[in-house]
C-alpha cells in the first residue's frame, strides 16, 4: 500500500535497496513452506502458489495461509531504511482453484500462472485492507476444518467481475 507514491518521492537507489531488503525477507520466509514464487505481476504485487508444479493435495491452502501469517508478522517490524518512521502496509489475498501453468517465452522463459483463480486472488489482495489477509470463501472452506486458524468475517465486498464476495 502506497508503494507508487513512496517510489515517486524516493531516489531510485533507495527504491532498489528497499525492494531488495523486502524480497530478501520474503524469500527467506517462502523457503520455509511448500510454495513456489511466481512471476511478479507488477512492481508492488508478488505471486506465490502452492500445489504447483508438484501437487500437494489439500496442503496448499495451509501452506499459503501459514506463510501469509508469517509475512504479515515480519512486515510489522520491517524498517524501510530511507524512511525509518514508516511502517510497511502489506495486503494479502488468498484464493484456491484451478489454474493453467506453463513456461512461456524463449529469450527469458518464465513459469507463469493464468486463469480466473489467479485473477480472483489478485482481486482479494487489491480489495483488501492493509495488514490483513483476505481469504476467498473457497479458501476459508479449506482452512476452517483444520482448526489451525482464527478466521474473522469482513462482510460482503464488491469485486470487479465477481460481484459481492463474503
Amino acid at each position: 500500500v502506497g508503494f507508487t507514491s513512496m517510489s515517486a518521492s524516493s531516489e531510485p537507489i533507495e527504491v532498489v535497496e528497499f525492494l531488495n531488503d523486502l524480497y530478501t525477507l520474503f524469500d527467506n520466509i517462502i523457503s520455509n513452506y511448500d510454495v513456489y514464487k511466481g512471476e511478479n505481476l507488477n512492481h508492488c504485487h508478488a505471486q506465490v502458489v502452492s500445489g504447483l508444479p508438484i501437487r500437494n493435495g489439500k496442503k496448499h491452502c495451509t501452506e499459503i495461509a501459514s506463510m501469509a501469517l508469517e509475512m504479515l508478522d515480519a512486515v510489522k517490524s520491517f524498517r524501510i531504511h530511507h524512511r525509518p518512521d514508516e511502517v510497511l502496509q502489506l495486503r494479502i489475498g488468498v484464493h484456491t482453484g484451478p489454474v493453467v501453468a506453463g513456461v512461456v517465452g524463449l529469450k527469458m522463459p518464465r513459469y507463469c500462472l493464468f486463469g480466473d483463480t489467479v485473477n480472483t486472488a489478485s482481486r482479494m489482495e487489491s480489495n483488501g485492507e492493509a495488514l490483513k489477509i483476505h481469504l476467498s470463501p473457497e479458501c476459508r472452506d479449506y482452512l476452517e476444518p483444520t482448526g489451525q486458524y482464527i478466521i474473522e468475517e469482513r462482510g460482503l465486498v464488491r469485486m470487479k467481475g465477481k460481484g459481492d464476495i463474503r
